[in-house]
């Protein structure tokens, strides 16, 4: 494949990838978090972390990051605690109902996309699909 078509690749996975996201976006809930506020709430679910681990992890400032932990903790979702071995820092981790939200949010995203898999594609087409995806994660993981 010559560079223009690579480019043109590129350029039309990542509008389709934004499509995608978008629609599920729009699948969630009434009153779905921001996209930050549920990507915090997806790192937190893999394990408590401070707000500088969090804000490197998202490559954003930690004056950002905190901002949105204040927010998602008004809002009852996380939690922080003092951090186990350094006084000067708290921890930030799910709470009960943070894991509910997460596990909806995740669930009708989820539901909206096999829902649309079985009613638009064909089984031949589902299995291009699901090779098409082994391919994104060689993609990813390099």
């Amino acid at each position: 494949m010559d560079t223009p078509d690579r480019s043109r690749s590129a350029e039309e996975l990542m509008a389709v990838v934004s499509q995608l996201n978008r629609r599920m976006r729009a699948a969630s809930p009434e009153g779905a978090l921001t996209p930050s506020q549920r990507i915090v709430l997806g790192r937190l679910h893999d394990g408590p972390a401070t707000t500088a681990a969090l804000a490197r992890a998202e490559h954003v400032r930690p004056q950002s990051m905190r901002v949105t932990l204040g927010v998602l903790e008004e809002s009852g979702l996380v939690e922080r605690s003092p951090h186990p071995t350094d006084g000067r820092q708290v921890v930030f981790s799910l709470t009960e109902a943070g894991r509910r939200r997460l596990g909806a949010l995740r669930q009708a995203k989820e539901t909206w996309l096999a829902d649309a898999i079985a009613a638009r594609l064909d089984a031949e087409e589902q299995r291009v699909l699901a090779h098409a995806i082994e391919l994104m994660k060689r993609l990813v993981r390099s």
